[in-house]
């Protein structure tokens, strides 16, 4: 005798298949469980109401036939495609690589899945193309890892009814915006150094046309202004380990340089080889702060004091922020800032007294 599936339908004797079949259709699944092609389709939405052991019949199935539930068709039903698309430009830096993780992972966690459209160039034509294969491309809502200056909201044509969240902006009179608060944190690692003693903190910068290397040093420089102390000259790299380098080649020249905040753990890592190289010793001789908290900053020689960015959290609201624009939706634009904190190790302390030469 034949056992009710989950909405009541009588269950039939289930008859196994030879061999998985191309083309199967939920029919074809119904028959093979025994259940009605209601209770398949139930199933294959995540719906509640089926009993377990028919859920698992019907998946069996499922597998047996080699079927495959119509994404687009339920799409259509739904009247979402559970998907995110995501648009940035470099996947070469930690910080995006991070909240492009992060970002995946929350969605996963909300039963979406993500589509990433890299942009080759850092241009608006490139970044407008990637905009117009979103008409094309099954996403619900989009996130953008992306400078301001890119987003040009004369030039810019956004898909209708796409809802975005951008994140790593100051376009926050534009579009909704989550990002680190990257003034804090800086304008922390220079107080930090002050409050050792240094009489005034060097600054290892990112790129000219990045966002955070912008917000970073500015909020630097007003802390050494805000403290009384004239800031130094800039020291710029491009984020790699390898910039970090050869600015630090160049700082360990600088007799009175016993402070150096860097934009991040990379170039912090690079200015510690080449502090190392010179004969300048961390932090006997010079502190080194840093900014990002990656993983391998524990590790460094000495372990990296540093600033510590929340990239869970940013991606967490990145994915919160659009489904509540797409499900309730909210305001188009303003700035939500997820705090960072100093983490400290072994890389800074005191200045060497007035008139002590190492090395």
């Amino acid at each position: 005798m034949g056992t009710a599936d989950g909405d009541g339908t009588p269950a039939g004797t289930r008859k196994r298949a030879a061999r998985p079949r191309q083309g199967a259709s939920m029919a074809d699944v119904a028959r093979l469980a025994g259940v009605s092609s209601q209770t398949v389709s139930r199933v294959s939405n995540g719906f509640p109401g089926v009993n377990e052991e028919t859920r698992q019949q019907v998946l069996a199935a499922m597998r047996e036939l080699g079927y495959r539930p119509n994404s687009a068709a339920r799409a259509l039903r739904r009247g979402e495609f559970r998907t995110l698309g995501v648009i940035t430009f470099s996947l070469s830096t930690m910080g995006n690589i991070r909240t492009l993780e992060a970002i995946a992972t929350s969605a996963a966690q909300h039963g979406y899945a993500v589509t990433l459209l890299p942009v080759a160039v850092p241009t608006q034509d490139e970044v407008n193309g990637a905009f117009s294969r979103l008409g094309e491309l099954a996403v619900d809502a989009v996130i953008v890892i992306m400078e301001i200056h890119l987003l040009d909201a004369a030039t810019v044509s956004l898909p209708p009814g796409v809802q975005v969240v951008v994140a790593d902006s100051d376009a926050g009179d534009r579009y909704t915006v989550v990002d680190t608060d990257q003034a804090g944190g800086a304008r922390d690692a220079v107080r930090h150094l002050l409050d050792l003693g240094h009489d005034t903190v060097w600054h290892l910068a990112g790129p000219e046309d990045s966002f955070a290397a912008q917000r970073r040093t500015n909020a630097w420089r007003g802390a050494l202004t805000a403290a009384g102390v004239d800031p130094p000259p800039l020291v710029r790299g491009d984020w790699s380990a390898e910039s970090g380098y050869r600015a630090g080649l160049r700082l360990a020249e600088q007799a009175d340089c016993t402070a150096v905040f860097a934009a991040n753990d990379q170039m912090a890592l690079g200015l510690l080889r080449a502090l190392h190289e010179r004969g300048r010793k961390v932090p006997d001789d010079v502190s080194v702060i840093g900014f990002d908290d990656i993983p391998e900053s524990a590790s460094f020689l000495p372990p990296l004091t540093t600033i510590h960015q929340d990239f869970a959290e940013v991606g967490r609201l990145c994915v919160e922020g659009v489904l509540s624009k797409m499900r309730h939706g909210g305001p188009d634009h303003g700035t939500t800032l997820v705090p960072t904190r100093l983490v400290g190790r072994r890389s800074t302390a005191p200045p060497p007294p007035k008139g002590i030469v190492r090395g």
